[in-house]
């Protein structure tokens, strides 16, 4: 779809010392066109300006001269109303002309409030975003299979979708701009605030895209199963657009949010999806965000590391004047640390004079933990070692009661068949909790073409089927915890062994 030129006087009304008083009228003619009212006079704009809270003082003849000007700009049309019972050309212009506001003025009026309501907005990644992405692309899979009365939902589905993925695009510039202008603050303080709850955002974001790309990247595969031509044409249909409405523009719309789509999560070309690119670049910003709070970290605090501290000292290296100052600086610096072996005493001490030099005195053995390690070597009698024997029998022991008792719970709720859900009545607390834990798992997953949604446990020893109920009916079991209600649903449990399901009884 080619790229269109915006009129050179579109938004002149919003520019200027008179913005305010252009933006007042222009809102009262949109808001008069909700309610299809054709036209409106003078003194009809000064009533609606002063309702909408605009209320500098406004003449008959500046208020005229705006109007005159949104028309030259093609915002409004001028209407002529004939009367014949004017005196002045004030009066004539109050009780002749007439204004409606024009395709280009609602349009003006639609940009200004989107860019306003852009200002106020703050960006965010949200997971929610891609959720509704996957679940609008599975329910339009699933309309695309129906026939064609459900092309109006397929129509209502494919915008949803298409404004999903703008609040994701939006979402991201906007968070994208708010992390450079967060970067560019010379307030430390206001940095220091966010920056863990930003981090923290990205690195969530970055996983849910994670889990979340491949499911829609399937969903897209299976919409483009049915084709996206007959998508778009069945959407179409179900739009009932007016008889003048151009109905290739409204397709090559669609065509164009589409290809955006595939572009996001999958290319067509083969190219990296712009999710990816926006996973990678999420995590070189959070690499940024974490280096700038090392640097205002360290800057707040002086000399935070080894490399501060050699630096400041290698300046005060270069601003010695003497030999001497350069020797006691060194000394200060590099000789604070005392002789590992200075505490060793001589074999027999009473051989050698506390005030005997070192230089004069015998030498003195040194171990090699000592030079090595700087420990002295201890020897001390060698710990018990512990008996676990008893221990580990008591562990075994453990391991086959709840082996048995998990077992026994397994076959409790083994089904032999197909049951509704009220017929798990008394069941004991552990056993409850394995059949809820069952019921979780299958709700998790996603039914198959027959309504029929599986799961198994983790150690793949029991299936169990779960079907929406036909009926309608609800369940309510009772327990010593509580009672459980919900749709009576189909359930049948069964064990599996070696790959193979065994029907239990």
């Amino acid at each position: 779809m080619a790229t269109q030129r915006v009129p050179p006087d579109v938004f002149r009304f919003a520019v200027g010392a008179q913005a305010e008083s252009y933006s007042a009228i222009l809102r009262a003619f949109a808001d008069a066109a909700q309610w299809w009212e054709g036209s409106l006079g003078i003194d009809d704009v000064r009533d609606r300006v002063r309702a909408s809270g605009w209320l500098d003082a406004l003449g008959d003849g500046d208020l005229a001269e705006r109007l005159k000007k949104l028309a030259e700009w093609g915002l409004l049309d001028v209407v002529q109303h004939h009367a014949e019972d004017y005196r002045t050309a004030a009066e004539y212009e109050r009780r002749n002309l007439h204004y409606a506001l024009t395709k280009a003025g609602a349009a003006a009026w639609s940009g200004l409030r989107h860019a306003m309501a852009s200002f106020d907005e703050t960006g965010a990644l949200q997971t929610a975003v891609l959720d509704a992405i996957a679940d609008r692309l599975a329910e339009i899979a699933a309309l695309l299979a129906e026939p064609g009365s459900a092309d109006r939902r397929l129509c209502a589905a494919v915008h949803e979708l298409e404004g999903h993925l703008e609040s994701l695009r939006t979402g991201t510039a906007h968070f994208h701009a708010e992390l450079r202008r967060l970067q560019r603050s010379d307030d430390p303080g206001e940095f220091d605030e966010v920056k863990a709850a930003t981090v923290a955002h990205l690195q969530e974001f970055t996983t849910d895209l994670d889990q979340r790309r491949p499911v829609i990247s399937a969903a897209l595969a299976e919409v483009e199963a049915h084709g996206v031509a007959d998508l778009h044409r069945r959407a179409l249909r179900g739009a009932d657009l007016p008889p003048t409405a151009d109905e290739r523009d409204w397709l090559e719309r669609r065509a164009a949010s589409w290809g955006t789509l595939r572009d996001w999560f999958r290319p067509a070309d083969g190219s990296p999806p712009r999710a990816e690119l926006l996973r990678a670049a999420a995590r070189g910003i959070v690499g940024e965000l974490l280096r700038e709070l090392e640097r205002i970290t360290e800057a707040r605090s002086g000399s935070s590391s080894a490399a501060a501290d050699f630096r400041e000292l290698a300046r005060w290296f270069t601003t010695a004047d003497r030999d001497e100052d350069l020797h006691r600086l060194w000394s200060a610096a590099f000789g604070l640390g005392p002789a590992r072996h200075a505490h060793l005493a001589h074999e027999d001490p009473e051989l050698v004079a506390p005030a005997t030099p070192w230089v004069r005195a015998p030498r003195v053995r040194v171990s090699a933990l000592l030079r090595s390690g700087g420990r002295v070597e201890k020897f001390g009698s060698t710990g018990k070692v512990r008996d676990v024997a008893q221990l580990a029998a008591l562990r075994a022991a453990r391991a086959r009661r709840e082996r048995a008792e998990l077992d026994a719970a397994w076959q409790r709720l083994v089904t032999g068949g197909e049951v509704r859900l009220s017929s798990f009545t008394g069941l004991e607390p552990g056993v409850l909790d394995r059949l809820l834990d069952l019921l979780g798992r299958a709700l998790a997953s996603r039914a198959d073409d027959a309504g029929v949604r599986r799961a198994r446990t983790g150690d793949g020893r029991v299936e169990i089927e779960l079907s929406d109920p036909a009926d309608g009916r609800t369940a309510e079991l009772r327990t010593e915890r509580g009672t459980l209600r919900g749709p009576d649903f189909a359930v049948h449990v069964r064990l599996v062994a070696d790959g193979a399901v065994e029907a239990g009884g």
